[in-house]
């Protein structure tokens, strides 16, 4: 009898292997996009897209051509539908000492100063961001100090 079941377990192991290697995305949807500024559509080259809700964060690493790929776990994963709101981390110049400049205008760095939210759906795939280039000059900045 024993050798009946350990065949009647081991038939039902490999039948539910496939499923462990498809994985299950938890209702995440894969999305990806671009970050552009918005006053001439060049992308913002490196930084790190960021949506957030108060109990989930998701983030994207911006490539140099502006793309980028969302992931909560895993680099790629994507994200549960939902309304975030969207920021984004290190996009700031060192410009010596002290002084790291933002390129962006300050309101993208926090959720808390983030002004633009994102509604993601399960038929959300690509998403376009345009940004605002920081209204104080570099050498505003540095004047300042």
């Amino acid at each position: 009898m024993t050798n009946q079941y350990l065949t009647f377990f081991s038939f039902r192991f490999f039948l539910l292997l496939p499923l462990l290697f498809l994985g299950c995305n938890n209702g995440h949807v894969g999305l990806s996009g671009k970050v552009v500024f918005s006053e001439d559509g060049s992308p913002l080259t490196f930084g790190t897209v960021c949506f957030s809700t108060p109990t989930f964060q998701a983030k994207g690493e911006i490539k140099n051509t502006g793309s980028f790929t969302m992931g909560s776990l895993g680099a790629a994963d994507g994200l549960p539908p939902g309304t975030y709101t969207v920021y984004i981390l290190g996009a700031t110049e060192d410009l010596g000492g002290d002084n790291i400049y933002s390129i962006l205008d300050p309101k993208w760095n926090s959720p808390s100063t983030s002004d633009f939210t994102v509604t993601v759906e399960k038929t959300t795939r690509n998403l376009e961001i345009k940004v605002d280039r920081n209204p104080e000059s570099r050498e505003q900045f540095l004047n300042k100090k």
